[in-house]
């Protein structure tokens, strides 16, 4: 969580916090809980620095910085907590370096503690079907909702899209031509992400017969759309997932992020290179691919330790 904005800021920190608040939405197009969580942060930032009294952004040390994280770790803040505000520090001290209000960017030697990593829950490939054969069962009785609901989940499995990316498809984002999907990602950065034929048939079904029953008049061009016909929200989403999952004996409680790093482990056990998962996934960073490597070596390991009579 970000850190809570402090009561009262001196004048010179409210300002810079407006002019990142504006650099964060017009610029960076960040998402609005993304930009909250960023001026959390470096509100607590400047309030730390106002205590010690500095007088603006261009005052700002590496002391400063460093005796932020410091009396948050004291404060029993996780490992994870810790790197993400040192990154979000990072961040903003090389904005004002590049806009000019601080001479040099002094974040840019801020270590940051290493969080742990924690390897994901994902679905076996067996019950990744199971799922998608009880939504598909739930929607024999051929409802729009439930045409539509099989339609999320086989895209969701078959993209690796993140639940923001889905619910903020329109109609035009598919080309059935090819089997590929326009996504918009963070920072509206833009990937192509192509699709399987289970998932085309399941979004065929749905724009046929399930969408045209319920378009309302300011339904406009979203692909999927609630029951009163407005575009899907993410929540509805994130609440589909964990009941159809419940239906799957022995299956992790995943939400969708947990369908996006079961696509991603699958993807990488069937022969995938990391590259063209970061691709599919929209990872601004290698390094966040790599971690589902470590999956499928655990898994590895696990089959190896069952099979092998010398394990």
């Amino acid at each position: 969580m970000p850190e809570v904005l402090p009561e009262v800021l001196p004048e010179w920190a409210v300002g810079v916090l407006a002019r990142y608040e504006r650099h964060l939405v017009s610029e960076r197009d960040l998402a609005p809980h993304t930009v909250t969580a960023y001026l959390g942060d470096i509100s607590g930032l400047l309030d730390h620095a106002a205590r010690l009294g500095l007088g603006g952004p261009d005052e700002l040390d590496l002391r400063t910085l460093r005796s932020w994280l410091a009396r948050q770790q004291t404060s029993g803040l996780s490992r994870t907590t810790l790197a993400r505000r040192a990154t979000a520090a990072r961040v903003f001290t090389g904005w004002l370096a590049r806009t000019g209000q601080a001479p040099a960017d002094v974040g840019s030697a801020l270590g940051s503690p290493k969080p742990h990593r924690t390897l994901p829950d994902v679905l076996r490939v067996d019950e990744a079907r199971e799922l998608i054969a009880a939504a598909t069962a739930l929607a024999d009785d051929g409802s729009p909702t439930g045409l539509r609901d099989v339609a999320m989940l086989e895209l969701l499995y078959a993209t690796g899209m993140r639940v923001g990316e889905l619910c903020g498809l329109d109609v035009d984002d598919l080309d059935r031509d090819r089997n590929v999907v326009r996504v918009f990602g963070k920072g509206r950065k833009e990937r192509t992400v192509p699709f399987g034929h289970p998932a085309a048939a399941a979004l065929d079904r749905w724009s046929v017969g399930g969408r045209p029953q319920l378009v309302r008049p300011g339904s406009g061009p979203a692909l999927f759309l609630g029951a009163r016909g407005g575009r899907i929200d993410q929540r509805a989403v994130r609440t589909l997932v964990h009941r159809r999952l419940a239906d799957v004996p022995g299956a992790p409680d995943l939400g969708p992020h947990g369908l996006r790093h079961t696509a991603a482990t699958h993807l990488l056990e069937g022969g995938a290179d990391l590259r063209s998962v970061q691709e599919l996934l929209g990872h601004a960073s290698l390094a966040t691919t790599q971690r589902y490597t470590h999956v499928t070596t655990d898994r590895l390991r696990r089959a190896y330790q069952q099979a092998h009579p010398r394990a």
